[in-house]
């Protein structure tokens, strides 16, 4: 695995008019500055006559950010649903990601997933989901990496040095604590992986080994302990309905009550869609 520069060169920024959504500006201006990518606003509206209105607005807000970061974004206004339209367009733009607030899991979500959890499930380019301003306006310093025995751990790694490389990051290494020797082989096969190509590609980095408990849980908490910035996640190849309504690792780990901003990679195989449960009106 030889690191090499993703081929897009635009992050897309979900746009709802909401304090999350400036939260996730926020956070694009960081990583855009860095990695020398451009910004685009996405707004979807309903009905194709709410487009002219809802440009003006969202040009008012690229103007607003100009004056504010110095850098100002692109806008695009569509008409469709939230839960399929952002996805596709990233997609076929080829857009180096996502970033996209979020409020978390409340209330009717709880029994039903959260927006941004459907909004991202599937998508071909990766979503960093955030429900804070930046803690750092100059780095991602430490980035936590849950390793696990799932073969899909290693479709994240790119990720882990494109961005470990442009902010000089560390890479926590957070093992899952198994005792089963076949799966106990697995998490090391993934752990090595790992490892071999974090020094290829000269990146500092850390191993940890999770406490028994729920790995999800844990991954938070140690999180926390390091003040990281940023933890990089894959999403399970088969995520069952009964995965998605009652609540997976991953959901979780996105809503987390630390606000802890994550970068979701969904795995290669997985993109077909996840049935009617999914969608909804946006």
């Amino acid at each position: 695995m030889k690191y090499s520069e993703k081929d897009g060169n635009k992050i897309i920024v979900p746009w709802d008019f909401s304090p999350v959504a400036g939260y996730a500006l926020e956070h694009a201006e960081r990583i855009a500055r860095t990695t020398d990518k451009t910004i685009e606003l996405l707004h979807i509206v309903k009905k194709e006559e709410d487009i002219p209105a809802k440009e003006k607005e969202l040009e008012a807000i690229a103007n607003s950010a100009y004056e504010k970061f110095g850098l100002r974004p692109e806008t695009k206004v569509m008409e469709g649903s939230i839960f399929t339209t952002i996805s596709n367009y990233a997609s076929d733009t080829k857009a180096n990601m996502v970033i996209m607030g979020t409020h978390g899991i409340k209330g009717i979500q709880k029994i039903t997933g959260s927006y941004a959890f459907k909004v991202l499930l599937g998508s071909k380019v990766p979503f960093v989901v955030v429900q804070a301003p930046p803690r750092s306006e100059e780095k991602l310093s430490n980035i936590v990496f849950p390793i696990d025995f799932r073969s899909e751990n290693k479709e994240k790694l790119y990720w882990a040095i494109y961005l470990g490389k442009y902010f000089n990051s560390k890479v926590h290494l957070f093992k899952y604590p198994v005792t089963d020797p076949s799966l106990q082989k697995k998490v090391n096969i993934n752990l090595n992986f790992a490892i071999r190509f974090l020094i290829q590609n000269s990146l500092d980095y850390e191993i940890h080994t999770a406490p028994k408990g729920e790995f999800g849980k844990e991954t938070i908490k140690f999180a926390q302990e390091i003040n990281a910035d940023l933890i990089l996640i894959v999403t399970s190849k088969n995520i069952s309905f009964i995965d998605f309504i009652f609540g997976s690792r991953e959901q979780y780990i996105i809503a987390n009550s630390a606000k802890i901003p994550v970068m979701v990679v969904n795995p290669r195989a997985s993109f077909a869609t996840m049935g009617q449960f999914m969608y909804g009106n946006a």
